[in-house]
């Protein structure tokens, strides 16, 4: 049986299964044979191809949804755990913010903490665009529906998009500089995402609760887990909707 998903993935990448071959360091026969018998790799193969492709194996290979093996890496992706938003230290949000060479991604509604509660969040991110590290604000549009509604369940009505209104005022700064895109969104949002390179913090909601009393994880990227990536998968959702 063809693995159409895979035959899909390589087209649209423009990438030949003699190229995959390639790449992944098996036979060019074997490569084809994924495509056109659909048999599935090993492990490490299915790892390399994904990455590749930028698409997650088990998509690519459903068969291999339930893998043990993947499913331990995806639980060792989780770092740490808080019960609260509030009760993240300062400390893990700015060296986070300090510590990133390539990209910051940061999706919310408001997320005001970030400048209420961090110290100089303003010119921690400064330091690092300058540095040439990519910066991506996904934050909300003050006057969309999605907005409004989290104010309604939250209780705090037209305080939601003031927050927001004042978050965009936070970042204003920091939007003309080089390697800095900023995007409105009016999206309902299940999770706040906060994404430092291959470390990424996300603060899921709780209907009617505000995000600082939900509860943070702290996932880091390792080749196999998913949890990292279906969480990213998100965010660039939203931002391919948004503008």
């Amino acid at each position: 049986m063809t693995n159409e998903r895979l035959r899909a993935a390589l087209l649209k990448s423009a990438i030949t299964p003699d190229d995959l071959a390639t790449h992944v360091g098996v036979d060019p026969k074997t490569a084809e044979r994924w495509v056109s018998q659909g048999r599935t790799p090993h492990r490490t193969h299915r790892l390399k191809t994904a990455q590749l492709l930028e698409a997650d194996d088990a998509y690519l290979w459903p068969s291999t949804a339930n893998d043990p093996r993947a499913n331990k890496a995806s639980q060792a992706e989780l770092v740490q755990f808080w019960p609260a938003r509030a009760s993240v230290p300062t400390n893990v949000w700015l060296e986070l913010a300090a510590s990133a060479v390539e990209s910051i991604d940061l999706m919310a509604f408001a997320a005001s903490f970030l400048h209420d509660s961090l110290p100089d969040f303003n010119e921690h991110l400064e330091d690092r665009i300058r540095a040439g590290v990519r910066l991506r604000l996904l934050l909300g549009d003050p006057d969309s529906e999605a907005v409004e509604t989290r104010g309604r369940e939250e209780r705090i009505g037209e305080g939601m998009p003031a927050r927001v209104r004042l978050t965009w005022s936070y970042f204003e700064p920091l939007i003309g500089l080089g390697g800095v895109e900023a995007r409105k969104h009016g999206q309902t949002l299940y999770a706040s995402l906060f994404r430092f390179d291959e470390d990424l913090l996300v603060n899921p909601h709780t209907l009617g609760q505000p995000a600082s009393q939900s509860p943070v994880f702290h996932f880091r990227q390792i080749p196999g887990g998913r949890l990292f990536r279906h969480h990213m998968k998100g965010f660039e959702r939203g931002w391919d909707a948004s503008q």
